[in-house]
């Protein structure tokens, strides 16, 4: 027994000391590897791997001003308005797929005033009171879309209407009475204004559109003999505003930057944007070289946004256990509403992944609209075109106005190419209620027997999506003690 526990002893003594020696001998591994690592990276594989990699960081932080460069550039070559801001696009009917900006509502009347105060000075939009004829909501955003104020009912005016006017930054001049005065950061912005519609009949659609044209966008220099304002009708274009993951991306992007002063808070990218190519008073011209990496980081920046929309973007559920959620984060609807005033938080990977889902941001979120959006089925199954769904909206929805549901392509969160029609709404001509007052309404390749009017296509080889819209919401949305059941698989 002696022997045996000496041997054992022995043998202890023995692996202690190799692992005393095999230690420093992995130590040193590493630390070769990692020299040789250093070693194999020449200077120029150091300076690829910088631009490449601040490359993915300006994407994610660019995107709300290159969404809205995305729209600007559609007003002036799509819909042929020509170059130059200070101009308006409207739609003269309930568009379809062909408006592929991002998450659009096909249920009310788009109008959209394009501004910019730096060679003009300030600039006036009038607002028409809210009657019997007609309202809008909408709001005023930045070209980094951030909200300058509400407009209509639910805004600064009341629904009384008014004239805003746009001050280009660091106005210090005198504003005469009569005027909203609005202070801004930036030069270009737009509005984003809604119609509000009565029915979808013609008339009242002829209606809106009526009354949205009321709306006026004109210097203040010309205040005294306002000029007419310039709208251009965008209805029966390919309006293509969706985000480009390619060279564009940085070209939208290199506009922003030599139109626009540098707020402070964006300080920290002029020396990041700068090593992609992108400096202030200097032209865009990457090499070929160049242009690659650059490539090779929006792709990256793409694929790891979709990642963060999929996987941990938004707050819990709306509703405890479904799959409805608020297309928005907290901490970005605080910074959208405030101008990022927090001085402890800056969300850029939310605001990114935000802004490639959507255009617009309210001053209030929730106060003229709400909106719910689903990827998911009840299961927690992602939605899929191929498949025949239900979703089941109760009685009494919690809206002033109406609700909407709207189906849009999973991956360029457009409306899908082609579809008959995008949406369903409470004003939707036909549709069938339930004996309890709830509607049913179906997405998919094809619409169930004698459900056509109660139908959104869907494409049979694609994924998509579903924003859930509440116009004038009223408390029970707020209290969630109404609420929109998940989406189910028919078929």
């Amino acid at each position: 027994m002696q022997k045996h526990r000496n041997v054992l002893v022995a043998a202890f003594i023995l692996a202690g000391s190799l692992m005393g020696c095999e230690q420093p001998k992995q130590a040193e591994d590493m630390q070769q590897k990692d020299t040789g690592a250093k070693a194999s990276m020449s200077p120029q594989d150091l300076a690829n791997r910088t631009v490449e990699r601040r490359a993915v960081e300006a994407v994610i932080w660019g995107i709300p001003a290159v969404n809205f460069d995305r729209m600007y550039q559609a007003m002036v070559h799509d819909a042929k308005a020509g170059e130059g801001s200070n101009k308006v696009v409207f739609w003269s009917r309930l568009f379809d797929w062909k408006n592929q900006t991002l998450t659009p509502n096909p249920d009310s009347i788009y109008v959209m005033p394009f501004f910019n105060t730096k060679d003009v000075g300030p600039m006036v939009l009038e607002i028409p009171p809210a009657g019997a004829d007609g309202s809008i909501t909408g709001s005023i955003d930045d070209c980094w879309q951030t909200a300058i104020a509400d407009v209509g009912p639910a805004g600064t005016d009341g629904g009384k209407g008014g004239k805003y006017l746009l001050l280009p930054p660091g106005y210090k001049d005198k504003v005469p009475s009569g005027y909203i005065p609005l202070e801004t950061y930036n030069y270009e912005g737009y509005a984003l204004l809604r119609s509000i519609l009565k029915s979808n009949s013609e008339a009242d659609v002829a209606n809106a559109v009526a009354y949205g044209k009321r709306i006026k966008l004109y210097p203040l220099s010309q205040a005294a003999h306002p000029p007419e304002t310039q709208f251009t009708d965008a209805i029966d274009v390919v309006y293509d505003a969706t985000i480009p993951w390619d060279m564009r991306y940085f070209e939208s992007l290199n506009r922003i930057v030599q139109m626009e002063p540098w707020l402070t808070r964006d300080k920290a990218m002029i020396d990041q944007l700068r090593s992609i190519g992108i400096e202030k008073g200097k032209t865009f011209s990457p090499d070929a070289s160049t242009q690659d990496i650059l490539k090779r980081g929006v792709a990256e920046a793409h694929a790891w946004l979709v990642n963060n929309y999929e996987t941990h973007y938004f707050p819990p559920p709306f509703y405890p256990g479904g799959h409805w959620f608020l297309p928005a984060s907290p901490e970005v609807v605080q910074g959208l509403s405030t101008f990022y005033a927090n001085p402890d938080t800056y969300p850029l990977d939310s605001r990114g992944t935000a802004y490639t889902l959507g255009f617009f941001s309210a001053k209030h979120f929730g106060a003229g609209q709400a909106y719910l959006m689903t990827f998911k089925d009840k299961d927690g199954n992602s939605l899929s075109g191929g498949t025949i769904y239900r979703l089941n909206v109760p009685a009494n929805a919690p809206v002033r106005q109406y609700w909407s549901a709207t189906v849009y392509d999973r991956e360029t969160h457009a409306l899908i190419r082609n579809a008959q029609w995008p949406s369903r709404s409470s004003q939707t001509p036909g549709l069938q209620k339930n004996g309890d007052g709830s509607v049913d309404i179906y997405f998919g390749p094809k619409a169930p027997q004698g459900k056509e009017s109660n139908w959104v296509p869907t494409h049979a080889d694609s994924g998509f999506e579903v924003l859930f819209r509440f116009y004038g919401p009223d408390k029970a949305f707020a209290e969630k003690t109404w609420k929109l059941p998940d989406i189910e698989k028919v078929q």
